[in-house]
């Protein structure tokens, strides 16, 4: 049993979290801090193997928590969950050894995909004695998948923000369109385009022309499955 500890300053996302984790075999959550201090202090008591931390909380900010996290468990995995998307932030996680960065909003496939990706990493280590390359590859491969690096991202693509449209389209089962996801991410319309085009030229998106009441045809995009 994997033991969890959230650290959310929001209880409702606190309990979204431990519900999302109630549906996957094999993790247990040993406690939900809202505050820094809290955090800390469940760490210290309970010995989790894996964190899930919020960067915004009102007593410290959880990139300031990381050094200390660790001096408490040097070897907690750190799943940080949050709607900061500043590039200061993202270096400190990784610097920390964070194995993934989940912006918010958050979808149930994302966190799922997460936490799946995160149990096989845990099942092929406690499995093993000595590793080949490939093996290797495989437990450090989910960060390149999660935070691809800027020098692969054409101009005007953000990986981040990618990453934040990909996380919308799985969310909109009906699709969104341009101005729908312009309006999710804050960000203009031709902003908005430019991403969902992306994914379709990278195949892993698509887009389809749908007619509304007027007659009016929009093209609305979905993630490729």
């Amino acid at each position: 049993m994997i033991k969890v500890v959230i650290a959310e300053d929001d209880f409702r996302v606190a309990q979204l979290h431990e519900k999302f984790l109630s549906e996957i075999t094999g993790f247990q959550v040993v406690g939900k801090a809202l505050n820094g201090k809290e955090t800390l202090e469940l760490i210290a008591d309970e010995q989790p193997d894996l964190l899930l931390l919020d960067v915004y909380m009102p007593d410290r900010l959880g990139t300031e928590l990381l050094h200390d996290v660790r001096e408490l468990s040097p070897t907690i995995d750190i799943i940080m969950i949050t709607a900061a998307n500043d590039k200061a932030m993202i270096e400190i996680a990784l610097k920390y050894g964070v194995i993934d960065y989940i912006i918010k909003p958050v979808s149930l496939d994302r966190f799922k995909k997460t936490i799946h990706d995160y149990q096989e990493k845990q099942q092929m280590i406690d499995s093993t004695d000595t590793f080949d390359q490939d093996m290797v590859d495989q437990l450090i491969g989910s960060r390149k998948n999660t935070i691809p690096p800027n020098e692969n991202m054409p101009k005007g693509i953000d990986p981040l923000t990618l990453d934040k449209v990909r996380s919308m389209l799985a969310e909109a089962k009906d699709g969104l369109t341009a101005e729908q996801a312009s309006d999710q991410m804050g960000a203009s319309k031709t902003t908005a385009r430019r991403y969902l085009e992306y994914l379709i030229s990278i195949e892993e998106g698509k887009a389809e022309m749908r007619y509304g009441k007027v007659g009016r045809p929009e093209r609305k995009y979905y993630l490729h499955t």
